[in-house]
């Protein structure tokens, strides 16, 4: 694929006008005008194949088109847009088709709670909830987290940086050891249930444990299925809330629609954002098995909780699922990503690398420093868009819409390898 471009003047606006917390335009510096399932266009024409997904809002491609066509025709007939928490007949034909669709067929009883519509919203929710049902205040949350930039989500989010911009301290919340943390010989379980049943450990009972099944920012780690039956296990014998948070990992990015049906649990609550809506606009549920519904009306809120266009688009991207078809082209196009990065790591040993994740989530962990970010770079300038995850920006990650189709997997694939080639060669030259 050609190079891209030199970067215009049309970045300037940005530059003089936008608050320097800006960040991933300064990863992608272009300016984007058009896109279309797997590819985004810039305003010079320039091409990119998309290994980002709007990190993992848009599971199913960039305006998919029957989504696109349910949302225009909603919105030529002047239907409701903002509306609260009142009824409409858009939150009315989700909530019936969520429960057809996706909760009947897996045997789950979940009451449906819209908070405001992202991902850190639907975690302070479930925070609130959680000790309110309980009485207690302490959450144990894991290293390498990641649940959010607001308050209460950074108190229980692991990276320090993020943590360290909240300008405050954050209380009640501890961090315990993620599965294989430690290392391949420690259990991280029996290490957590020993802090819970010695009253000298420090640790009070907690009002939830919460967990992400593979931590996407946290570096793709992933957690055994056994590890987080035994987490849950825990939780029944302390009485104490799971909450799974599921704002990236969920919604098929892991291959089933949510990321913790393999290990066989129950979360007793789910955070659910990201891909929900379908269609990339701002959406969360969460979800709350019906015993521990006991809000007072409106004791938790938000302005934009009624997105009816979300709900619109939502609705139709729940039909993928009506069969086990996408699934299994997920799981497919999963492994035909893993034997890529298996090779990429084997024929490529300067890369130090460890392949991770789960199904179209995965990357390759480099014990090079900057050299992920480097292939980033490198493959933003051959036409290609991705990210780094990690505490220090060590894994280079691919995570496509789920609707990619094979020729572009394979194109990313070949821009992957010589960017990989690139950075390598760059590293080298640093070091001499």
């Amino acid at each position: 694929m050609q190079a891209v471009k030199e970067i215009n003047s049309s970045l300037r606006v940005f530059e003089e006008l936008e608050s320097e917390v800006r960040g991933y335009i300064r990863s992608f510096p272009t300016v984007f005008s058009k896109a279309k399932g797997s590819k985004i266009w810039d305003m010079d024409g320039n091409e990119y194949i998309d290994f980002f997904a709007g990190a993992g809002a848009l599971n199913y491609g960039h305006n998919n088109p029957k989504m696109k066509e349910s949302l225009l025709r909603y919105i030529v007939e002047d239907g409701i847009t903002h509306s609260l928490d009142m009824g409409t007949k858009a939150k009315a034909a989700f909530l019936e088709k969520f429960q057809k669709v996706i909760l009947e067929p897996r045997k789950l009883d979940y009451k449906v709670m819209f908070p405001g519509p992202t991902g850190t919203n639907t975690v302070e929710s479930a925070l609130k909830l959680a000790r309110k049902v309980t009485g207690r205040e302490l959450v144990i949350s894991f290293t390498n987290a990641f649940h959010g930039m607001t308050i209460g989500s950074l108190s229980i989010t692991g990276n320090s940086f993020k943590r360290h911009g909240a300008g405050v301290p954050l209380h009640n919340s501890v961090a315990m050891p993620f599965d294989r943390y430690l290392g391949d010989d420690v259990d991280t379980v029996d290490y957590l249930d020993r802090f819970l049943e010695d009253n000298g450990s420090g640790v009070a009972l907690p009002a939830a444990i919460i967990l992400e099944t593979v931590q996407g920012e946290g570096g793709l780690n992933v957690a055994d299925f056994e590890w987080i039956k035994r987490i849950e296990e825990i939780c029944r014998r302390w009485d104490i809330l799971l909450i799974v948070d599921d704002v990236q990992a969920g919604i098929g990015r892991t291959g089933t629609f949510f990321s913790f049906e393999p290990a066989g649990i129950k979360p007793d609550i789910v955070c659910l954002s990201k891909s929900i809506s379908g269609y990339g606009l701002p959406m969360a549920l969460t979800l709350i098995k019906p015993e521990y519904d006991i809000w007072e009306p409106g004791e938790h809120n938000g302005t934009f909780r009624g997105h009816n266009p979300a709900f619109i688009t939502a609705a139709e991207a729940l039909s993928y699922w009506e069969t086990e078809e996408f699934q299994t082209e997920i799981l497919e196009k999963g492994a035909i990503v893993g034997e890529f990065l298996e090779e990429t790591a084997s024929c490529y040993p300067e890369l130090q690398g460890e392949v991770r994740g789960r199904g179209l989530m995965r990357g390759i962990a480099c014990d090079v420093p900057g050299l992920a970010e480097k292939v980033c770079e490198e493959a933003f300038k051959r036409g290609l868009i991705m990210e780094t995850s990690g505490p220090n920006s060590e894994v280079f990650k691919i995570m496509p819409p789920l609707t990619i189709k094979r020729d572009e997997l394979k194109q990313g694939f070949t821009i992957i390898e010589d960017s990989v080639k690139a950075a390598i060669v760059m590293i080298k030259e640093e070091e001499k």
